[in-house]
């Protein structure tokens, strides 16, 4: 930014004007810090505060307004001036509402909160807006049962193109297999007509819907907006450029030869939820024995599911699914016995009208687990009304309701050879960082972990070819914040390959998830970030004329958004990128950085606090706290008026991973006491947005060890911590202990220095 012209203008509101000297912060800015434009105003955020602004960008002479009022992450809309890049200083909730008023140490909060926020003007730039040409708006459904079905007609209906991609003859899926369907129109209590059928018909009428059936995904690549995609039907290959692309490729049963201990192959008999609906779809339920119409019918519900040696999860469709076939039995038998065994039965919302249907029709419900099921069809239940195990004999048939396996990778094909190279960062976040460039390791470590099955989009990615996957094979997202998404930007799932659901819930399904797509669409269309910085212009930048190739930035990034030329230098997918920074943390040239974020603007932010002397009895605690959880857990304890530690000096960070450790070893050598890292949860039910940034600050300071060492500082002086986004009653405490346990080092002995 050539000519800057940065502009501080102090709120006074929300007892901010009560708190601290908003007089004194004024002087600040326009004497030390020699900021030509400083004022104050007693609501900034009102009609009169925004139009003094405004006026003094119109005028010309403010292009940078460092906005000292409330957080970052609340009245954005109002702060928000065509030709100016906004900084936000937060006075309210980290000093007016979090420190006692009037006091020195508060009024010296508020005064370094204006340090910073100008040292961060002077280095931001306004993002260069990167828009790419011939971007495409159609959407490509992979999977042609209910759920991509139902995509399918979404897009049209919202105006794009479809390319419907199915690799069997038929469409419909297992959906199309049913006799009947668990009601979804009211009154809910009775099995309804499978309606698949007239969903394959209008799909097929649908002139901006093309289906290509018997075809699958050879190649995908490129980025949302520009994918471009190889299909193979049969001999013939065809090339398509799609826009996004939707993941709708189902489920299939659970393997019911592996439940041998529930009597399945012990007796034809025992048959799976799978075989009966054929039964019910194709002339009635008979015994494969003797073609006999069975009597008495047990089902056993969880059959592998909830079980560590088979399916781990619960499959939730299992209980409306043999309730409905019970209730078609019946029906067809009404003196027909049939017994449903359950753990927990899960029958949620309208689904409980369904249950109470079947208790009235007679369906004799139990609960228990089934231990096993005998060849004479005796099946052994331990009874948790009555605290025993009960034999039940006499049975005709034995049902088994198995789970769902989400088919995030394709059955019919063998491994993609690339599919044991899939990174580190898929599986643990953690370590590429001590593995970058060792392709054998890459290998021997993780080729274990890979995927079963083929790859369904073949993804020409550094990552590797599948989508990243959870440890039970469902497609991975952040499934509190962004339920559809994958780790590959532009690319979505719905329906069971996400999570398991029956036909209605499918179909809802299918309508986020291209709602999701058309997002991605447009957002690359502007150049815009779609999650979580929605609208972010700003998109890494690599000086490559010290880039030492190490591949850190394309092996760390969580999205695949950087790969590598033929010479090896980084290529960013820009439309790909999520903006998280982790790039430019990892570079350890320190190369990479964002016209209004980069390693020297957080430098300059943190040289920017005054550090007392050591004669002042007064710490300095550097806390880089992560923008979606860590800070607005700061920000609600400053809202509910928890204290906030006068040591502390917060920055808001992108992302752990975006943490440059010369930000540690910075702080230290101009005098800080202590520092940390607070970030969000790491693990298996990670919250991080950005997936893993959490787990790579904390590997990346366990190195800052060597750092504390060399300027003969204490190990502990520096710490990595984790909240939830809900922890504000208690951030408070964590600071303050670790504020105590550095007062217990005493103070930086390069305080003056």
């Amino acid at each position: 930014m050539a000519d800057r012209k940065p502009g501080v203008y102090v709120c006074k509101g929300c007892g901010i004007g009560e708190a601290v000297d908003c007089g004194a912060l004024e002087s600040l800015a326009s004497g030390d810090l020699k900021v030509p434009v400083s004022r104050q105003h007693e609501f900034l955020c009102s009609e009169d505060g925004v139009a003094t602004i405004e006026k003094d960008i119109a005028d010309g002479t403010v292009n940078q307004p460092v906005i000292a009022a409330c957080s970052q992450r609340v009245m954005a809309d109002r702060f928000e001036f065509d030709g100016a890049t906004t900084v936000r200083a937060n006075l309210r909730e980290w000093v007016a509402w979090a420190r006692p008023a009037g006091e020195e140490d508060t009024q010296m909060a508020a005064a370094d909160q204006i340090r910073m926020g100008v040292a961060q003007a002077s280095r931001m730039a306004p993002p260069e807006v990167r828009i790419e040409e011939g971007l495409s708006t159609r959407i490509m459904v992979v999977g042609g049962g209910s759920t991509g079905l139902n995509a399918a007609l979404e897009a049209s209906a919202a105006g794009h193109e479809v390319l419907l991609v199915e690799k069997t003859r038929d469409l419909g899926g297992w959906s199309a297999k049913w006799s009947k369907r668990m009601p979804h129109r009211p009154p809910y209590r009775d099995p309804q007509d499978n309606d698949v059928a007239a969903l394959i018909d209008r799909v097929q009428g649908d002139k901006a819907i093309v289906v290509q059936t018997e075809t699958t995904v050879a190649e995908t690549s490129g980025m949302p907006g520009k994918f471009e995609v190889s299909l193979v039907n049969g001999a013939a290959a065809t090339k398509e450029t799609v826009g996004a692309i939707v993941v709708a490729t189902g489920w299939r049963p659970y393997d019911a030869t592996k439940l041998g201990h529930l009597g399945y192959g012990a007796s034809p008999d025992v048959v799976t939820g799978i075989e009966l609906e054929g039964m019910l779809a194709n002339g009635g339920v008979k015994r494969k024995s003797d073609g006999a119409a069975p009597n008495n019918i047990a089902f056993v519900l969880c059959a592998g599911s909830r079980d560590p040696d088979h399916l781990p999860y619960c499959s939730s469709v299992c209980c409306g699914a043999s309730i409905k076939q019970a209730l078609q039995i019946r029906a067809a038998n009404p003196d027909a016995m049939v017994y449903i065994i359950f753990q927990e039965l899960r029958t949620p919302g309208t689904a409980e009208e369904f249950y109470r249907q079947a208790q009235e029709e007679g369906i004799v419900f139990m609960k228990g687990k089934v231990n096993s099921v005998g060849s004479d069809l005796t099946v052994t239940v331990d009874d948790a009304l009555l605290g025993q195990e009960v034999p039940m004999a006499g049975l005709d048939m034995v049902v088994l309701a198995t789970g769902m396996v989400p088919n995030a990778t394709d059955p019919d094909k063998t491994a993609s050879e690339n599919g044991a190279e899939q990174l580190a960062n898929d599986i643990n976040p953690v370590a590429p960082i001590a593995r970058a460039g060792d392709a054998e390791a890459e290998n021997a470590a993780w080729s274990a972990a890979t995927p079963e099955g083929g790859s369904i989009l073949n993804l020409q990615y550094r990552q590797g070819p599948h989508l990243p996957m959870l440890a039970d094979g469902f497609a991975d997202s952040h499934f509190i914040c962004f339920p559809y998404e994958t780790r590959r930007t532009g690319i979505y799932t719905c329906g069971p390959v996400r999570r398991p659901m029956d036909i209605a819930e499918s179909a809802e399904d299918a309508a986020g998830a291209v709602l999701k797509a058309i997002q991605a669409i447009r957002g690359a269309q502007a150049g815009m970030a779609v999650h979580p910085r929605v609208g972010d212009l700003s998109f890494p930048k690599f000086g490559l004329d010290i880039c030492t190739r190490c591949r850190r930035c394309t092996v760390e990034c969580p999205f695949g958004a950087i790969d590598e030329d033929e010479d090896g230098w980084p290529v960013l997918s820009a439309s790909r990128c999520r903006r998280c920074g982790t790039c430019m943390g990892a570079c350890p040239v320190r190369t990479i950085s964002f016209d209004n974020y980069n390693v020297q603007m957080v430098s300059d932010m943190i040289g920017a606090v005054e550090i007392p002397d050591e004669f002042s009895e007064k710490y300095r605690i550097l806390i880089l706290a992560c923008e979606n959880d860590a800070a607005p857990a700061l920000d609600m304890a400053g809202i509910n008026r928890h204290t906030l530690n006068a040591e502390v000096r917060v920055i808001p960070v992108r992302c752990l991973g975006s943490v440059s450790m010369l930000w540690i070893s910075d702080a230290f050598q101009r005098g800080y006491d202590g520092a940390m890292l607070m970030g969000c949860r790491s693990g298996d039910d990670y919250q991080c947005h950005f997936i893993k940034g959490s787990l790579i600050g904390q590997e990346r300071m366990k190195n800052i060890g060597e750092t504390l060492q060399s300027l003969m500082l204490e190990d502990g002086r520096a710490r990595a911590v984790e909240v939830s986004i809900a922890d504000s009653a208690k951030v408070g405490k964590v600071i303050d202990e670790f504020v105590e346990e550095i007062r217990g080092y005493g103070m930086n002995p390069f305080k003056g220095f």
